[in-house]
C-alpha cells in the first residue's frame, strides 16, 4: 500500500493580485485553456519569471517548450521592436526577412529538405505535411502512433494518439492507422528493452497488414512524445522506422515542433541518429516566444501545388521572421544547444538520484534540457499518481519552482527550463525540486 500524502503543509500558493486576475480570468475567459498553477504571470527575464505579487521563479515550463533562448532575451526584444516599426504583415509579398530566414533554415536541413513553407503554429505545420503527403502520393491513410501529439485542428487531433484530446469533438478524419510507441516504462506488449529487440517497431507490418487498405501515403512521428508524458524512444527505434517507410514507400514526417532548436542537445533531434526525413514540422522554438513555425521539406513534393494552394495568412510575415532570424543569431553566437546537452546531463543525472531516493517518483527520463517526472502510487504497480503530481507542482510553485504537468494520466511533470539556464540556476533548480520531494 503506498503511503497518503498530507496536504496540510502545502504553503499558499496563489497571492492577492493572482487572486484578482484570475477571478477576472474566470468571469470573462472561456476557462478551456491549461490552467498548471493558480498564480498569473507578469514578466520574465532569462530562466527567471515573476508573478503579479511580485514571487520569482525558476522556470521549468519554458511557456511549453517555446521560449529556448529564454524570456525577453534583449536582441530578440530588439528585433520584434525595429521590425515592429517597420512593417508587420503583407500576406501574398515576400519581404526581405521570410526570404532569408527560408534560405538560412534550408542551409541547416539535411540536404534533401531543401525547400521552406512558413506558416504560424505547429498544427499548420503539422497539417500541411498531411496534406502535403496525400496530394503528392495521390494516397489517403497517415500512420500514426499511440500517444502522438500533433496539435489541436482537425487533421491535427485525428493524427494524435490520445483518446482525451479528442473526446467529444465528434468523429475524427478518416484514414489514420495507430501503432504502439516505444514507452519503454509502460510497454504495451509487457517486453522490456532491448531484449525486445525494438518489438514495437516491427508492429508497424502488423498495423499496414490488418488496417490499412493498402493506401498509405505517410507516417507521422516525433522525436519523443510531449503531450503523453515526455516518452522518449530507446536508441535506434526512430531509424528503425525510418527504415521502414523506406522499405513500403510511405514517405517519413517527422514532427520536431518541440523537440527542435536545441532542446535535445542538438539544433534538430534529427541529429541524434541521423535520420533524412521526407518532411520536417518545426515550431515553438523558432520563434521563441513569437508565433512561427515551419513545413522543411522536399522540392519534388512541393512541385505538385501550383501557387497559392496552401498559404498562410500569417505565417512568414516580417515581424515573426525578423524574430526567428534574431533567434538563430543567438544560438549561433550563444552555442545554446552545447549548453542544453551540458546542462542537461547534469540536471538528468540529479533527477535520476531522485527517483532512486523518492518513493512516488517511478521514472526520470530525457535527453537535452527536456525531461519527464512520472509519478506513481507504487513503484512495483506503477499505478499513476495525479493527484499527487499536482501536489508536487503546487510544492514546487510555493518555493519558487515554475513546472506543469502532462501525460495521458496527468502524472508527468515536465522539466524544460530555456537553454540559456547555467549551471547554478540548474543546481538552485533542482535544490527545490529535491527538498519538495522530500517533504511527501
Amino acid at each position: 500500500m503506498a503511503r497518503k500524502v498530507s496536504k496540510k503543509q502545502t504553503p499558499k500558493v496563489t497571492g492577492p493580485q493572482s487572486a484578482k486576475w484570475l477571478r477576472v480570468s474566470r468571469q470573462a475567459e472561456a476557462g478551456c485553456m491549461s490552467q498548471q498553477a493558480p498564480i498569473v504571470l507578469d514578466h520574465g527575464r532569462g530562466v527567471m519569471l515573476w508573478d503579479v505579487d511580485g514571487r520569482q521563479y525558476i522556470d521549468w515550463t519554458s511557456g511549453v517548450l517555446v521560449t529556448n533562448v529564454g524570456h525577453c532575451h534583449p536582441r530578440l526584444v530588439e528585433a520584434v521592436q525595429q521590425q515592429a516599426a517597420r512593417l508587420m504583415n503583407v500576406y501574398d509579398f515576400p519581404t526581405p526577412p521570410r526570404v532569408e530566414l527560408a534560405r538560412r533554415m534550408v542551409a541547416l536541413m539535411p540536404p534533401n529538405l531543401d525547400r521552406c513553407f512558413l506558416v504560424t503554429t505547429g498544427s499548420e505545420a503539422t497539417e500541411a505535411a498531411m496534406r502535403l503527403a496525400k496530394r503528392h502520393t495521390g494516397r489517403n491513410e497517415i500512420v500514426a502512433f499511440w500517444g502522438g501529439f500533433h496539435g489541436r485542428t482537425l487533421g491535427a487531433m485525428s493524427m494524435g494518439g490520445k483518446a482525451g484530446g479528442k473526446k467529444g469533438f465528434g468523429t475524427m478524419l478518416p484514414g489514420v492507422l495507430f501503432s504502439p510507441f516505444a514507452y519503454c516504462y509502460r510497454c504495451p506488449f509487457k517486453m522490456t528493452y532491448p531484449k525486445c529487440d525494438l518489438f514495437c517497431a516491427g508492429w508497424l507490418d502488423h498495423v499496414k497488414a490488418t488496417e490499412s487498405t493498402g493506401d498509405v501515403a505517410a507516417l507521422i512521428v516525433e522525436p519523443y512524445q510531449g503531450g503523453a508524458g515526455f516518452i522518449f524512444p530507446p536508441k535506434g527505434w526512430l531509424t528503425r522506422v525510418h527504415e521502414w517507410c523506406r522499405a513500403n514507400d510511405v514517405l517519413f514526417i517527422l514532427d520536431e515542433v518541440q523537440a527542435s532548436f536545441g532542446r535535445t542537445g542538438k539544433m534538430f533531434a534529427l541529429e541524434h541518429e541521423r535520420l533524412r526525413p521526407n518532411m520536417l514540422c518545426i515550431g515553438k522554438g523558432i520563434g521563441s516566444g513569437v508565433t512561427t513555425a515551419a513545413l522543411m521539406s522536399e522540392e519534388r513534393l512541393f512541385a505538385c501545388l501550383a501557387p497559392g494552394e496552401m498559404s498562410s495568412t500569417h505565417g512568414g510575415n516580417p515581424l515573426c521572421t525578423a524574430a526567428s532570424l534574431a533567434v538563430l543569431d543567438i544560438f549561433k553566437d550563444e552555442k545554446l544547444e552545447d549548453n542544453a546537452a551540458r546542462v542537461g546531463r547534469y540536471m538528468l543525472g540529479r533527477l535520476r538520484k531522485m527517483q532512486r531516493a523518492c518513493r512516488y517518483l517511478g521514472d526520470a527520463r530525457g535527453m537535452g534540457l527536456v525531461m519527464g517526472l512520472e509519478f506513481v502510487k507504487d513503484k512495483r504497480t506503477k499505478e499513476p499518481a495525479p493527484d499527487l503530481t499536482v501536489e508536487v507542482i503546487n510544492r514546487a510553485v510555493a518555493a519558487g519552482l515554475l513546472v506543469g504537468r502532462v501525460g495521458f494520466h496527468g502524472n508527468v511533470i515536465r522539466v524544460a527550463p530555456p537553454l540559456v539556464i547555467s549551471r547554478s540556476e540548474a543546481e538552485r533548480s533542482c535544490d527545490i525540486m529535491e527538498k519538495v520531494l522530500k517533504s511527501l
